[in-house]
């Protein structure tokens, strides 16, 4: 599986956010190394954009690393899109994780992927609707479903959020994990 992590600057409430140090070290290494011990991740992507602001990121990647992806900074899907079709030979699907989640789990992350590969949706999710805290948001996309809707995302949330257009269509196929207890009024993730 890969995992897509998409980081930018230009946070509207809290700029520069995904490399601010959190006891020590930047947002973005703390979610990095949470899914790094994940036994079900084969490769990580940090999926930034061609902003000026961002080569901050880019910068960050090459010093630890990072395999990293720039593309358009306001169509976020078409970032994904680009990426997935410069990478289609490797991934038939992908986890999708926000870099303002540092405290991501990755044995839920493992769960979630063993679920998706036993049950073959187009969309497994645990947002649709949430039940666990912010910041342990999941979302693993059948990539050819993806490729083949993205050129429908009209509506500019849809651009912005990569599974927005499926969840306002309420596409078949999409499958919602639910926590026993609902913690969705809980945040975990620096908002």
């Amino acid at each position: 599986m890969i995992a897509i992590v998409q980081a930018r600057m230009n946070s509207k409430r809290l700029p520069g956010k995904v490399l601010r140090s959190i006891n020590g070290k930047p947002m973005l290494l703390r979610v990095v190394e949470n899914l790094k011990k994940s036994l079900l991740i084969k490769k990580i992507i940090i999926a930034t954009s061609k902003s000026s602001e961002d080569i901050k990121i880019e910068n960050f990647c090459k010093k630890n690393k990072l395999e990293f992806f720039k593309g358009d900074l306001k169509n976020v899907s078409k970032r994904f899109k680009t990426l997935l079709e410069q990478n289609k030979h490797y991934h038939n699907s992908f986890l999708r994780i926000s870099s303002d989640s540092p405290l991501i789990d990755y044995k839920l992350v493992d769960r979630c992927i063993r679920i998706f590969k036993k049950k073959k949706p187009n969309i497994l999710t645990n947002v649709f609707p949430r039940t666990f805290p912010k910041g342990q948001s999941i979302e693993i996309i059948n990539s050819s479903f993806f490729l083949k809707n993205q050129p429908k995302f009209i509506l500019p949330q849809d651009r912005e959020h990569v599974t927005h257009f499926f969840y306002r269509k309420k596409f078949k196929k999409i499958l919602n994990i639910r926590n026993q207890k609902n913690y969705s009024n809980f945040n975990m993730c620096v908002d």
